[in-house]
Formats: structure tokens, C-alpha cells, sequence
């Protein structure tokens, strides 16, 4: 096991944490792709929301790595980093970790995202952040 990428981030909070079930998988019990996109683009808005104090929109996904498979069962926890902050736009780092077996607490490090977002007003329409 590698000590720095296969344990959850100490003295941090995920931004989210979603347990795998059954209809997100495949037959051969591997969750899909897409299911874990969308949990990861949800952890980066919702640091993206906090840091913009409002609405955001995804714009770019510029990388997206799955290190692992994901399988039902495992407690997928997304942690988040803003990398950069624009005038309007945020980058935010998405890091996911599966905890397979809460008995041995086995963690592994699965998916590393860089997603861009805007923080939109009222009218939907790009808005300073907030800095």
C-alpha cells in the first residue's frame, strides 16, 4: 500500500461522501464511469460554491484520471483543492478515495479530476468571485 496516496487526508473534510450500490454498476459489479464523474463534479461545485458565495457552472473538465475501479459497496469520499482562482472562474483539484472493507479500513486512492468552474449572477451570467 502507498502510505500517501491509499489513506483518506487527515484533518481534512470531504465535500462529499456516496456509498455504491447495485444500479450504478455494471453486471460484473464495477460502478460506471459516469456515476463517479458526476460525484466528483459535484464535490468541486460544491467548493466552488463555497468559495464563490453562490452559484456555479461547470465549464472545462481539463483532466480526469481513474487510478482504481470502484465497486458496490465502497464509500466513495471526494475531497476537493482550489488550484486557482480567476477573475470569474475557479480550477479545483477532485481527489476520490473507496473505502472497500470498513472492518480492515482498506483505502485506495481511485480518481484525480481538475475541474473548472464559473461563479454566475442572477442572471446567469459570469460574476466576479469573491476574493
Amino acid at each position: 500500500m502507498n502510505d500517501s496516496e491509499d489513506k483518506l487526508p487527515k484533518n481534512r473534510v470531504p465535500a462529499i461522501r456516496v456509498l455504491a450500490m447495485p444500479k450504478d454498476a455494471n453486471p460484473t459489479g464495477d460502478i460506471f464511469g459516469g456515476w463517479i464523474i458526476s460525484h466528483a463534479d459535484t464535490a468541486g461545485a460544491v467548493a466552488a460554491m463555497k468559495r464563490s458565495s453562490g452559484r456555479v457552472v461547470t465549464v472545462a473538465v481539463n483532466n480526469f484520471e481513474f487510478k482504481k475501479p470502484v465497486f458496490v459497496g465502497d464509500l466513495l469520499s471526494c475531497y476537493t483543492e482550489i488550484l486557482k482562482v480567476g477573475r470569474t472562474s475557479m480550477t479545483i483539484k477532485v481527489t476520490a478515495y473507496a473505502e472497500r472493507d470498513s472492518r480492515e479500513k482498506c483505502v485506495i486512492k481511485v480518481t484525480e479530476a481538475t475541474i473548472v468552474y464559473v461563479a454566475l449572477d442572477k442572471n446567469r451570467k459570469p460574476r466576479p468571485v469573491d476574493n
